[in-house]
């Protein structure tokens, strides 16, 4: 019987919890794997093949692929563990931060320093905030590394 989880109807978030970590197990250790540089070198050499050498579902390696840091997490990836993936990239946090929420790294740390999204309107699905998903990219295209 499946836990109540009153916090999954958050706005644009993923919540990482037991559910999600067992789905991501070897989506997060890949990521892990690229904080040796040989992984990471053999990586960017042929990433097909290096993914194929873990047990990843086929949409967590197109995911992957595709450089789609939301769908990653979708698919039970931890955003702690998919900072090693941007940075083999060549990413800072701050840029794939920004890159899924359809802002700029600039946009993105200035909204930080601000103090965020405000909470008003973003606490429920439904309510009118910008972080609703009709105001999100999630999905859209967006949140790509590459």
């Amino acid at each position: 019987m499946a836990l109540h989880k009153p916090y999954a109807d958050i706005p644009g978030t993923v919540i990482f919890d037991a559910d999600q970590s067992r789905k991501g197990y070897w989506l997060n250790h890949f990521c892990m794997s690229l904080m040796k540089p040989e992984n990471r070198q053999r990586f960017l050499a042929d990433r097909r093949a290096y993914l194929d050498e873990w047990p990843m579902t086929e949409e967590q390696k197109q995911a992957v692929l595709d450089g789609d840091l939301n769908r990653c997490i979708q698919l039970g990836g931890n955003i702690y563990f998919l900072a090693k993936l941007g940075a083999t990239h060549g990413k800072s946090f701050q840029q794939m931060a920004g890159s899924m929420t359809g802002m700029t790294e600039e946009e993105y740390r200035a909204m930080m320093l601000r103090g965020g999204r405000s909470i008003e309107g973003n606490r429920h699905l439904g309510e009118d905030g910008d972080a609703q998903p009709h105001r999100q990219p999630q999905g859209h295209g967006s949140g790509r590394l590459l």
